[in-house]
């Protein structure tokens, strides 16, 4: 009786981890889902079962990381090409912010207020990409490196680094087709191509190490927004709306946006490649890593770690452990 206890608060070293449960019960559930059971009672049983699991987790935080986490071993999981194609819908997607900051900025008088309602503009681009559920990196850099900062490996790593380098390529890729498009084609007036110069060369008022600088603020906000959107329910839209604005105002790099404002720059001929990825490029990518993963996601992945810790020793019967008396 007494060896039965025991076992029950302190697993054996070859069971699978509270963490690779989850991973192993999303896999079940997906091969389910790939079979053709989806009638009502069955959606029903998921929602309830994900509730239950959801109620068994010590805190709300470390509900929404679990969340996260799952949705990140998900992005992981996804096929190359498949990345790609979503990374550069999303990469022409974000110029959207470009597009809707241009055209106001012509037609509002310059001011400060003038400036405050051109930088509506920016939060489109947000909005089309993450309610499209398309492939953005700096979403990413808080979805996927929680599977990694769970369970660190040099497979969990190869993984992330995989998702990271084409979703950024894809991003940056579909940006500059963006920006090459407007540029070429008679689809704006001299106007917008005017304000769409003026919004590029702001950018580059910044040299490279407050360029970096100012982008840990934007990644940091990206990543606040992706946390937060577990709990918003009918409400993202706004909460998109509220952090992207913040961006906009405080005028924060980010590595996507800015690429398909720097690019048309690059292609008129007014900034060269070498500014492009020295002044811009490199500088504004390292501070949305940081602000979004080094900060962001190690604190809020390092807040819950306690609770994992303890329930890892059954001490709060989660996980299918016993309490202690």
């Amino acid at each position: 009786m007494a060896d039965d206890k025991q076992d029950a608060h302190h697993p054996a070293p070859d069971e699978d981890t509270p963490w690779e449960e989850a991973v192993k019960r999303e896999q079940a559930e997906a091969r389910r889902e790939s079979e053709g059971d989806d009638t009502d009672n069955h959606d029903e049983d998921e929602d309830a079962s994900e509730r239950r699991r959801e109620a068994a987790l010590p805190s709300k935080a470390a509900a929404v990381h679990e969340r996260l986490r799952i949705s990140g071993e998900k992005e992981l999981e996804r096929d190359v090409m498949a990345l790609l194609w979503s990374a550069i819908a999303a990469g022409i997607s974000m110029s959207a912010s470009m597009v809707a900051r241009g055209l106001l900025h012509a037609h509002v008088p310059e001011s400060n207020a003038g400036f405050l309602i051109e930088s509506m503009g920016y939060t489109l681009g947000f909005l089309i990409v993450i309610l499209a559920r398309q492939q953005l990196f700096t979403e990413n850099t808080v979805t996927a490196v929680l599977p990694f900062m769970s369970h660190p490996s040099l497979n969990n790593l190869g993984s992330l680094m995989r998702l990271w380098g084409v979703v950024l390529v894809g991003n940056i890729l579909g940006a500059g087709i963006a920006a090459f498009t407007f540029l070429h084609l008679p689809m704006f007036s001299p106007e917008v191509n005017d304000a769409f110069v003026a919004i590029g060369e702001k950018v580059m008022e910044n040299d490279p190490f407050t360029m970096f600088s100012k982008s840990i603020v934007a990644g940091w906000m990206i990543a606040t927004m992706v946390w937060v959107m577990p709990s918003a329910d009918q409400a993202k839209a706004w909460v998109i709306l509220i952090m992207t604005y913040v961006v906009a105002i405080g005028e924060f790099p980010h590595i996507i946006v800015g690429a398909s404002e720097i690019l048309y720059l690059v292609f008129e001929g007014t900034v060269s490649w070498k500014d492009f990825f020295l002044h811009f490029g490199l500088p504004t990518l390292a501070g949305n890593i940081i602000g979004g993963t080094f900060i962001f996601a190690l604190i809020s992945h390092a807040q819950i770690r306690n609770d994992m810790d303890i329930q890892r020793e059954g001490r709060r019967g989660a996980w299918g452990f016993n309490k202690k008396k």
